[in-house]
């Protein structure tokens, strides 16, 4: 399946079409904003089987609903950002030893809790032009609502810099993204782990209103040795289709992780809602 996902999206990349700035399904930041003035709300439904969580020891599908964040555009080069605000469930399918797995209050099958919500910002620095891509810089910080008595947070704060690149050929839209993220130990409060954040996106329509879309995005563990708990590489692989209507976009997509100690086979779907609210002095 992960093969498939993979070769899937060269299928479509001969299929004419115009692409805008990708949203979801998609996780890979576009360096466009959303403009002036205007605001982008989004909700979606995500299920991953067999997701692993490393300091609690759980694992099992996890279920997060709704999926909710907002974009709000300051300016015409800049905007906010609020996401991951969501109640994961997840029910449990395995227990094993693990570094905090004696703070769990988790007794039953299931557990449940609100997910960490990321805070951020993105500044478009260079325009698309010609040969030139778009270029912007995100600054996001994720805030420990999810408490590690649950099994699903980890009661930590991280942050991350991402540098976006993004660029329409003819009628392809390609992004990508590369930075640096500060993961903090969840074990110890006077460590960290830097690790390499990466993207690469696609979009591709094939209709009118409609797309082909696809994305691997993930982080790269630079420890030497063995990294803190929860902070080690991981990656997944999305694959789906959006369909646009006016203000209104819906969307679905496969996912799949990428390492070992990744989710297995998921399905995220979800609807996005863009508007004017203010006007910009």
């Amino acid at each position: 399946m992960l093969r498939l996902l993979l070769l899937l999206p060269l299928a479509f990349l001969v299929w004419p079409a115009s692409a805008p700035a990708q949203q979801r399904p998609l996780v890979t930041e576009d360096p466009e904003s959303v403009g002036a003035g205007i605001v982008l709300m989004e909700a979606g439904f995500d299920y991953q089987r067999d997701q692993h969580f490393p300091v609690s020891g759980l694992t099992g599908h996890l279920r997060s609903l709704p999926r909710f964040g907002v974009s709000i555009g300051v300016s015409s080069i800049a905007e906010v950002q609020i996401d991951g605000l969501s109640y994961d469930t997840l029910s449990i399918t395995n227990r094993t030893r693990a570094p905090l797995s004696h703070l769990l209050r988790a007794s039953g099958s299931s557990t449940s809790s609100w997910s960490d919500t990321v805070v951020g910002a993105k500044t478009r620095l260079l325009s698309e032009g010609g040969v030139r891509p778009g270029i912007a810089l995100r600054f996001a910080t994720k805030l420990p609502n999810a408490g590690n008595e649950e099994g699903i947070g980890l009661d930590t704060m991280d942050f991350y810099n991402t540098l976006l690149v993004g660029k329409t050929v003819r009628s392809l839209r390609v992004v990508g993204n590369v930075g640096l993220g500060i993961l903090s130990d969840p074990t110890r409060g006077d460590r960290q782990n830097d690790v390499l954040v990466y993207g690469i996106s696609f979009a591709r329509a094939f209709a009118e209103g409609a797309e082909i879309v696809g994305e691997v995005n993930g982080r790269a563990n630079t420890r030497r040795g063995d990294p803190p708990p929860g902070t080690d590489s991981s990656g997944y692989v999305r694959f789906g289709a959006r369909l646009t209507r006016g203000l209104v976009r819906v969307d679905a997509a496969l996912v799949a992780g990428i390492t070992a100690r990744d989710a297995g086979l998921g399905v995220t779907t979800g609807l996005t809602w863009v508007f004017r609210a203010f006007e910009v002095p």
